[in-house]
């Protein structure tokens, strides 16, 4: 069973009905409904997009991806999930200079949830990943962003800084996290 934690983003719509089209069983919770001590029957966790901070939603968001890191439990953080991923084991973000929004040629740097050498997305933010802490790796750059798409070095746990589920190559990334 897959958990969806949705943080606010306008895009979760589309994460849960391409979910639901690929019959991914799947639960979707928001950081306030979300038990953690339901987190051990998930195989696996989405964090979404967001559309504003939220103290609250930082540690709940946090807690999970730490959970992960300690139960061996896949996660996809998805643009503000990949920020919180990084923030938590010790990275930092920035505003950008100028919001990011519309399509994106992202170049693959190393094959984990995609074997083509670029994949073309959607973007849609105001903050990016600035640096990477050491147990995260980037497997994926554009012209705009070094850390499009991050990794875990151990462990099955991604961060995108675009919004996958808007386009065809990101539900083919999704697909595969969700495979695993």
């Amino acid at each position: 069973m897959l958990l969806v934690v949705d943080n606010g983003s306008i895009y979760t719509k589309q994460l849960t009905d391409f979910l639901t089209q690929k019959n991914f069983s799947f639960e979707k919770h928001t950081p306030d409904t979300l038990e953690l001590n339901s987190l051990k029957k998930y195989e696996s966790i989405i964090l979404s997009g967001r559309r504003k901070n939220d103290k609250k939603i930082n540690e709940i968001n946090s807690k999970v991806i730490k959970y992960s890191i300690d139960n061996n439990k896949k996660l996809l953080g998805i643009c503000y999930g990949a920020e919180i991923l990084a923030l938590t084991l010790g990275g930092t973000i920035r505003k950008t200079t100028s919001i990011q929004k519309g399509d994106e040629i992202i170049e693959i740097l190393e094959n984990n949830l995609t074997s083509k050498k670029s994949i073309t997305v959607f973007e849609s933010h105001s903050f990016e990943i600035s640096k990477l802490p050491s147990m995260l790796i980037a497997t994926g750059k554009s012209r705009n962003c070094k850390y499009e798409i991050i990794k875990h070095k151990e462990k099955s746990i991604f961060g995108t800084q675009f919004h996958p589920e808007m386009s065809v190559d990101g539900n083919n990334l999704i697909e595969n996290f969700c495979s695993l």
